[in-house]
């Protein structure tokens, strides 16, 4: 059965330019790890969904094979090690998806059969699109204030924004307490139901993926806690 890992690394002050020159670098010794479906590099945004960045968080989002390949990077790769040893946290998410339509990079990596999660168990969304460049003031103008009401929704227990590219390529990802809760926010806001019809009306977007993962475990921590701690 494949896995879908989320890690979210924050670095001890003094890497953040060796981080940086990763989002280039890494790329040759990430394509060539054994079992490693899918992968993205990713920066964060400043204050958690700024279009200027955060340079001491990242994101590392894998598709593998199986659970042994995905054991077999985090415990023995020497690029991960140099990770765990300039992090100040990482937290690491297992997820299996429940729920994934649009492309990233031209396919679906998510694409694959999983069982379903209880109706009252956390579930993670992850949303992820590349913008028009010639859109992108109407996607920031509306978007970013929308994306960091996420965090003070009720049932939220961490989101961040993510990319792969400053401004253009852009991604939000977001922990719930229970789908339900996930779903209130997306039917009831209307700043989330505004940007939806804006995002249609106006086709700010070349691609798009939605995905909705079951969580299947947690380990590490983000901002000096797991934020799954005793839901799992």
């Amino acid at each position: 059965m494949p896995l879908t890992t989320l890690s979210i690394i924050t670095l001890s002050p003094g890497h953040a330019r060796w981080a940086l020159a990763q989002m280039g670098t890494a790329q040759r010794p990430l394509q060539r790890v054994p079992g490693l479906r899918f992968q993205k590099l990713l920066g964060s945004g400043a204050g958690g969904f700024g279009a200027l960045p955060n340079l001491r968080r990242y994101g590392f989002m894998a598709v593998w094979e199986s659970e042994a390949t995905a054991a077999a990077f985090f415990t023995e790769h020497p690029l991960w090690l140099e990770y765990q040893r300039r992090a100040a946290e990482i937290w690491t998410a297992h997820l299996a998806p429940l729920k994934a339509h649009g492309l990233w990079d031209g396919v679906n990596p998510f694409d694959y059969a999983t069982e379903a999660a209880a109706a009252d168990a956390p579930v993670a969304v992850l949303t992820r699109a590349s913008i028009r460049w010639w859109k992108t003031p109407r996607f920031w103008r509306y978007v970013a204030p929308t994306s960091a009401t996420v965090a003070h929704a009720s049932g939220v227990l961490a989101a961040i924004g993510l990319g792969e590219l400053p401004v253009v390529r852009q991604a939000t990802f977001s922990l719930w307490e229970s789908a339900g809760a996930m779903q209130q926010y997306a039917y009831r806001s209307e700043q989330h139901r505004e940007v939806i019809r804006l995002t249609r009306q106006e086709q700010w977007y070349g691609e798009e993926l939605f995905a909705r993962f079951r969580v299947l475990s947690a380990e590490g921590t983000l901002d000096g806690k797991n934020p799954l701690a005793g839901l799992l």
